[in-house]
């Protein structure tokens, strides 16, 4: 998949926001993904951040059974697609399909040419055994994984982009932006491999990101104040505009 395709993918010229919904509950994520769809939101993603893998299966399966034409992703917290993609395929085995899986460690290792990629080939060899057809987001430079060194960050992406759909990359932490620097570096090293963002985005600096970026995967800054768990419906209605104001901007290319 390149830059352009992505972005037909969600009909959106400008970066492509995808909520990031921390779920507890059934109601609590079909509150939060129904706001999401009303302010204009082109997909959600899912995260078991609070409660297991096998209590998060099936809110997975109720979302989709409420949402049927939903683009929806998950990401399993703690786990890699090694995990990960065998629940998938069994997802869509048994009638619910989930559009994207979102890593936050693609397991790319920089100090190796992307031929010797073990760990990563690993896992594309059990994506496909498990037959799950949907967008692979690779965490890679991820926060709280292993710490790569700036001078290697064009490494890290350039492999990266051999091993995954989307490249996705992060600050040091939930809630905080990257180094726009770094964003620079991905961008000139995966050419036109879509790059997604997956912390500190908010409305104030999603301008300055969204000349490299393709994606914007969002929580903390589109949350209520001081509430993981909840959208912040103006929040998140604000960072779409945005979206759309950049989409008359941005030239993909």
């Amino acid at each position: 998949m390149n830059r352009i395709e992505f972005h037909k993918l969600f009909k959106s010229p400008g970066p492509v926001i995808l909520p990031v919904v921390h779920v507890l509950d059934e109601a609590q994520v079909t509150r939060n993904v129904s706001l999401a769809i009303q302010v204009g939101a082109p997909g959600i993603l899912l995260i078991n951040h609070d409660i297991s893998a096998e209590a998060f299966v099936p809110l997975i399966r109720s979302v989709r059974s409420q949402f049927p034409t939903l683009w929806l992703g998950v990401n399993f917290l703690a786990v890699t697609g090694k995990d990960a993609f065998p629940v998938l395929g069994e997802l869509q085995r048994t009638g619910t399909k989930v559009d994207a899986y979102w890593a936050d460690d693609a397991r790319i290792d920089e100090m190796k040419p992307t031929t010797e990629q073990d760990e990563a080939r690993e896992i594309a060899n059990v994506s496909s055994a498990s037959g799950w057809t949907g967008l692979y987001f690779g965490g890679t430079c991820f926060k709280k994984q292993r710490d790569v060194a700036p001078e290697h960050y064009a490494t890290s992406a350039r492999i990266a982009r051999d091993w995954m759909d989307v490249v996705t990359t992060s600050g040091i932490a939930t809630g905080h932006a990257p180094e726009l620097s770094k964003i620079e570096i991905f961008r000139n090293a995966i050419g036109d491999a879509p790059l997604a963002l997956a912390s500190g985005i908010t409305c104030e600096n999603a301008r300055a990101f969204a000349r490299f970026a393709d994606c914007f995967i969002v929580g903390t800054g589109v949350n209520q104040t001081g509430d993981f768990h909840n959208f912040d419906q103006r929040k998140l209605a604000d960072l779409m505009e945005v979206s759309r104001d950049l989409s008359a901007d941005v030239s993909i290319c």
